[in-house]
C-alpha cells in the first residue's frame, strides 16, 4: 500500500486543503472553488494566504489530491496573484449536509464529502 495522496476532482476538494506553489511550498489553503455555472466549468480556486484571499486560475491548478493542491505558479509569482473577482460564483462544501437519496449522495456521505453550495 502506498502513502501517496490520491488525485481527486475539483468537486471533491475540501476547504482548508493546503495549496502549494510549483516547487511544493505551501502558500495558503483552499477557501473556495469557483465555477462558471452556465457551462459547468471549473474556473479556479480562492486561496486564503497571509496576504488575504488570492485567485488561482484553473489553468494554473496543476494537481488536486486528497492532501494538497499543487499549482504551476512559481514561488516568485505567488505574491502577484490577483484578488478574487466579485462576480464569479463561489461554492463551498458543507460536510454536514447529509441529505439526498441519490447514489452520488450516498457515496458522498460514505466518504465524508459534503455537497458544494453556491454562496449568495
Amino acid at each position: 500500500m502506498t502513502d501517496e495522496p490520491t488525485p481527486i476532482a475539483y468537486s471533491a476538494l475540501e476547504p482548508g486543503t493546503p495549496v502549494q506553489s510549483s516547487d511544493g511550498q505551501q502558500f495558503g489553503t483552499v477557501a473556495s472553488v469557483l465555477v462558471v455555472e452556465e457551462v459547468s466549468v471549473f474556473d479556479g480556486i480562492v486561496v486564503d494566504t497571509s496576504n488575504g484571499p488570492r485567485f488561482v486560475d484553473a489553468d494554473h491548478v496543476g494537481t488536486i489530491t486528497t492532501a494538497y493542491v499543487r499549482t504551476t505558479v512559481s514561488p516568485d509569482e505567488v505574491a502577484g496573484l490577483p484578488e478574487p473577482a466579485d462576480n464569479t460564483p463561489v461554492f463551498r462544501a458543507d460536510a454536514r449536509d447529509d441529505t439526498g437519496s441519490s447514489l452520488s449522495d450516498r457515496i458522498g456521505r460514505m466518504f465524508g464529502r459534503g455537497k458544494w453550495k453556491r454562496e449568495e
